[in-house]
């Protein structure tokens, strides 16, 4: 009984599209040995007729034409090999082995070439001995004299085209492994991208339901104070807030004056709960300014943090500063409010909070190393610093 070796090595198959390419590689294959063909017996044609010669091209051309079919279809064999089994050709060793096995190939066929010149002089003589005699010579030409002309000609012939296939091979095994490159740093960077776009719309799914709590215990703190008029206007800011929010949710950048429209409407609902204590400035603000891009719902997590950590530690009046400036191809965004004695003697972080957390991750996301925030105490107030490149249009897309 016959046992079947699964594990035994299989030669590659060619589909349809492999033998399509094969077809259409040697037809132009033929048609380029056909032009340098033309081009060669036109040239030995004007030589003859240099010479005082009555040449007859059709004649140059024939004799051209066998060698050049010849050298032709050993080129498409020498392709189809190497396309087929790529391996032959892997390294410098396997090329000269390759070339040293094509010449033992062909010297057989040289073989048989003497064989047929001296069956064609022995029909001719009819006498094999003489025939034999005579041929002699030729034989030991045509096999011993490695130096003679024609021989020469002919396997620089078959060198050239042989390492002419192994140059285009080399260089279209270059081009498919450059584009397979290409192509996987392409599929890897999308996966890159839609990680990154997961991570920020996890960031948002965060900071949304984050901001809706907050402003929900604002509207709760007015009703709490049976100031049904500043409920209400509380209800109506609310309404707003959430409009703009879910407006920009589905958004990768804004205006900065959008920002700060939103801004001023979240401080004013914000005013209606702490009244005269919230003070707060904002400066620096131009056209230019507002009309650089910048992350949705990136300047309230920052107030929030202020007033999180300043005003809801005590019940004392406190003031917010917001500044913007240009530093060269920069804004830098500037927000500060003072240190109460309650943070500094419990030595808790005003710059640990989910909101600066969440910013910060989310410009890493958007920008990389071109934007920042850090957190300082500066003079006895708390800090935050946050530097946002001017061309954003480069970083950030609709």
């Amino acid at each position: 009984m016959k046992t079947e070796n699964r594990n035994a090595p299989s030669l590659p198959k060619l589909n349809l599209a492999a033998w399509q390419k094969l077809s259409k590689i040697f037809a132009l294959n033929l048609v380029a040995w056909l032009t340098f063909t033309s081009i060669g017996a036109l040239t030995s044609f004007n030589d003859d007729l240099r010479s005082g010669l009555l040449p007859d091209y059709w004649e140059i051309f024939k004799d051209w034409g066998n060698s050049a079919i010849a050298l032709a279809l050993l080129s498409f064999v020498i392709y189809a090999i190497f396309s087929r089994w790529p391996q032959v050709i892997a390294n410098g060793k396997k090329i000269i082995l390759s070339y040293g096995v094509l010449l033992l190939f062909l010297l057989p066929l040289n073989l048989f070439y003497v064989v047929k010149f001296l069956l064609s002089e022995a029909n001719q003589s009819m006498n094999w001995v003489e025939s034999w005699n005579a041929s002699w010579d030729v034989i030991q030409t045509q096999i011993l004299v490695i130096d003679d002309y024609s021989s020469l000609l002919r396997l620089s012939s078959v060198t050239a085209v042989f390492f002419a296939v192994v140059i285009v091979k080399i260089w279209q095994r270059s081009q498919a492994r450059d584009k397979a490159w290409e192509q996987e740093h392409a599929h890897n960077l999308s996966l890159r991208l839609e990680l990154e776009e997961q991570r920020l719309s996890a960031l948002r799914a965060q900071l949304e339901p984050h901001f809706m709590f907050n402003a929900l215990n604002a509207i709760s703190a007015l009703v709490l104070t049976d100031n049904k008029e500043n409920a209400l206007n509380g209800i109506h800011g609310l309404s707003e807030l959430l409009r703009y929010a879910l407006t920009v949710s589905e958004k990768n950048s804004v205006k900065l004056s959008e920002e700060l429209a939103f801004l001023n409407d979240y401080i004013a609902l914000q005013k209606l709960r702490y009244g005269s204590r919230l003070q707060i400035t904002i400066d620096g603000v131009d056209d230019v300014i507002g009309e650089v891009n910048c992350p949705p719902l990136l300047l309230q997590p920052l107030v929030e943090n202020a007033l999180r950590h300043n005003l809801d530690c005590h019940q004392h009046d406190s003031d917010i500063h917001l500044s913007f400036s240009q530093q060269q191809t920069n804004i830098l965004i500037r927000i500060s409010n003072p240190l109460h004695d309650t943070i500094k003697t419990t030595g808790s972080n005003p710059g640990a909070g989910l909101g600066l957390r969440n910013t910060r991750a989310r410009l890493q996301l958007a920008y990389g190393a071109y934007a920042s925030l850090q957190t300082s105490v500066v003079n006895g107030r708390f800090q935050v610093d946050l530097l946002l490149p001017v061309s954003l249009n480069d970083y950030l897309n609709d």
